[in-house]
């Protein structure tokens, strides 16, 4: 009969690489491992690894049995830490995901009043998934993601909390500063500056210059929102991302925003959770609260 133990042992040993190592991990002999695992391929009358010298490789049963543990564990893990927490009396943990970079700004404004009206929940933030944003969700390593971009999928549910406008960021003393908007065609000639993101994330890429069949002159990832704006001012490279975002800058960096294109780009945030997760009050009250956050779309000093 297929166990915890076991899924637990063939995510350790493909974690760990070796039934040596695993078994340090799990408290168990390595004698005893192997004896588990043994048993339950009788019993399943297939192998789950071959041995290829000193190393295991897992054979198709074994990967299938893998893609489950991944699936299956973090659900029992969480149930179990849950359950802990409502015998001592907390409520638990919202785990937040984050798609979107400079959304992490928009976060921060929200957590300390979420945190002041909610004493008994702990926040936590993840930005790197194992499986991506929606594989996270499935896979209960996370509660709630925060996304410009949902991927709709059975069992999931996004609404949508914040509108704004994805717009050009260049230099005060750039020459596009000084237009009412910008063409595609002139960032040829332009450094473009992201966070290391695929291309496919970015709007500038997929709703802009793609379209047009363009390219800017050179492409650089920047891990930091406060650095990539330095470059900008300093004339390096220009960037795209939201106005509200830029807007909080540009009293500390010389800086303007730019519309791209004579309609612009409508963006919004998206926040997704399990349909099954809908009537965790302290996760609803998350996403209420965001709906009532107001950022800035006009900048007040030039």
């Amino acid at each position: 009969m297929l166990e915890r133990i076991h899924l637990t042992i063939v995510r350790e040993v493909e974690k760990q690489g070796s039934l040596t190592a695993a078994s340090q991990v799990l408290c168990l002999t390595q004698s005893a491992l192997s004896h588990s695992m043994k048993k339950l391929e009788q019993q399943l009358g297939t192998a789950i690894w071959l041995r290829e010298g000193r190393s295991l490789r897992l054979t198709q049963a074994g990967q299938y049995l893998l893609a489950v543990a991944h699936r299956v564990l973090p659900q029992l893990e969480l149930a179990q830490t849950q359950l802990q927490q409502f015998a001592q009396g907390e409520r638990g943990t919202l785990r937040i995901g984050m798609e979107c970079h400079p959304c992490y700004q928009w976060l921060l404004k929200l957590v300390s009043p979420y945190l002041a009206s909610w004493p008994d929940v702990d926040v936590d933030v993840k930005q790197k998934f194992q499986f991506g944003g929606v594989g996270a969700l499935f896979g209960y390593e996370i509660d709630l993601l925060v996304t410009p971009d949902p991927l709709h999928r059975p069992g999931l549910q996004f609404e949508p909390v914040f509108d704004y406008e994805q717009v050009l960021v260049v230099g005060r003393e750039h020459p596009l500063a000084q237009q009412a908007y910008v063409e595609p065609e002139q960032l040829t000639r332009e450094v473009l500056l992201s966070y290391p993101v695929g291309l496919e994330r970015l709007d500038i890429y997929t709703r802009f210059l793609m379209p047009a069949g363009v390219t800017p002159y050179r492409h650089k990832t920047i891990e930091t929102t406060d650095i990539m704006l330095q470059m900008v001012a300093s004339g390096r490279g220009v960037t795209a991302l939201p106005r509200w975002l830029v807007l909080e800058y540009v009293s500390k960096v010389n800086i303007v925003p730019m519309q791209l294109g004579p309609h612009g780009i409508a963006k919004q945030i998206f926040l997704g959770t399990r349909i099954v997760d809908s009537q965790i009050d302290y996760l609803q009250a998350f996403i209420a609260l965001a709906r009532g956050l107001t950022m800035p779309q006009t900048e007040k000093t030039v």
